[in-house]
């Protein structure tokens, strides 16, 4: 197998690395590969930071393994292998009366991706989170293939779904879909005029999809504003088209995303839905992945590129998500790329991100002010008892995930049985020390 020196990128495209890539077409090569060669597997490298980042090592490209191997219609099981798109798999199998129990904010994300960040949706208080719709995962390690289960290996089970790609190449997965009975979405916009009443919609709500866009600019009487979406899946099509993507066609200039252009824009986009709200139809893509409607909308920040900070905290410290909003919005640096969504209890794994309460993501351009707010940020939420994003961080100190994840010696342990010589680590799991817990 040939191995290609290349550089690879974090979406955010602010940390980058220099690696061998080998990218086999079937699972015979990819057999041969992590038995002579182990080497963490990617996707489409949709982390932030980075997790799918290997500097001066390599790493196994598994986009060309992407079939759809069998699909049981009384079950509702599918069986793709771990190159595949979630977005492929809603694109085919919702016209059939199907989809994902949960699909992440990108349908670029890869099946062995969903698994190894264990993602989560719009609908986490509802239905949890992605890997606890797995049903098995046929495993590559240094030793040979296994198929996994919750029932067959508990501990592997868990350091796998959400470990990072840890534990192994995700050659396959079985998960359970849900019945989908059209291909459209019906969806509830109202304009939040405070962070109070923003939380208290998400608290009245009995939508199983539900989101909110906050203008993390705001600031004083009009803090925590912004738009509440609810979605439910119409029970007929409407026979709308999703329309064609656009794409991002070079780096945007700096002055794009100053202060000033986000702040009108963010005013401009709040009125953008009536006082009194509204209802609309739309395609299940645009509503499930409305970024994926411009290519490489990453760009939007300039070469230097952009950090997301996300953290979930628990459902009483609503005066920290103010305390952050508060700091971000009297530093002007947010872009107009900003996410709150109530969460449930659901998680999977050991480093699974998910736990109930308020999950922010906020993107920021890649300057030197941005990363000491984030830093700021990241102690908030470790005082509230909140967690980071691991598929989101970039800039996070060891330390930081002290008391965070208290299911990391676990996980460290398992990783360390199946590969102890440490052929899976990734620059992420380096910066963090995941395997190093005791």
């Amino acid at each position: 197998m040939r191995w290609n020196r290349a550089e690879t990128t974090g979406w955010g495209r602010a940390l980058r690395a220099a690696e061998e890539i080998a990218r086999p077409e079937n699972r015979a090569t990819l057999h041969r590969l992590v038995a002579e060669t182990p080497a963490p597997a990617m996707g489409n490298r949709r982390s932030y930071g980075d997790a799918a980042l290997n500097h001066g090592g390599r790493s196994i490209d598994m986009t060309r393994l992407d079939r759809l191997i069998g699909f049981d219609p009384e079950t509702g099981i599918l069986e793709a292998e771990a190159g595949a798109t979630i977005g492929e798999i809603a694109r085919v199998f919702a016209p059939r009366g199907w989809l994902p129990a949960v699909m992440p904010g990108t349908g670029f994300a890869t099946l062995g991706g969903a698994i190894a960040n264990d993602v989560h949706g719009k609908n986490h208080h509802v239905a949890g989170s992605f890997g606890q719709h797995v049903v098995a995962i046929d495993l590559l390690t240094p030793a040979g293939r296994l198929t996994l289960t919750a029932d067959s290996d508990a501990t592997l089970w868990r350091a796998t779904i959400g470990g990072v790609g840890q534990t192994g190449v995700i050659l396959s997965a079985r998960i359970r879909l849900i019945p989908c009975p059209s291909t459209t979405m019906r969806v509830r916009e109202r304009r939040i005029d405070t962070l109070d009443a923003f939380l208290g919609h998400f608290e009245d709500s009995d939508a199983p999809y539900s989101v909110g866009w906050i203008d993390a600019t705001a600031r004083g009487a009009a803090l925590g504003r912004g738009i509440f979406e609810e979605g439910r899946i119409a029970p007929h099509d409407a026979g709308h088209a999703p329309g064609a993507a656009r794409r991002m066609p070079l780096d945007a200039p700096r002055a794009l995303l100053s202060g000033p252009v986000v702040r009108a824009f963010n005013a401009v986009y709040w009125r953008r839905v009536p006082a009194g709200g509204r209802s609309v139809a739309r395609p299940l893509e645009r509503f499930f992945f409305p970024l994926d409607r411009l290519h490489d909308w990453n760009r939007l920040y300039g070469k230097p590129g952009f950090h997301q900070f996300q953290c979930v905290v628990p459902p009483a410290a609503t005066d920290t998500l103010r305390e952050m909003l508060d700091r971000i919005g009297t530093a002007g640096l947010a872009s107009p790329l900003a996410v709150l969504k109530r969460m449930g209890p659901g998680r999977a794994g050991h480093l699974s991100f998910p736990m109930e309460g308020w999950t922010l993501a906020v993107d920021f351009p890649n300057r030197a002010p941005a990363r000491a707010l984030i830093a700021g940020l990241e102690g908030l939420a470790r005082d509230a008892g909140g967690r980071l994003y691991l598929a989101k961080d970039a800039l996070a100190a060891p330390e930081r995930l002290v008391g965070m994840y208290p299911d990391l010696p676990d996980f460290a342990a398992a990783a360390a049985e199946v590969d102890p010589a440490g052929h899976f680590a990734t620059d992420l799991v380096r910066r963090l020390r995941l395997r190093e817990a005791t």
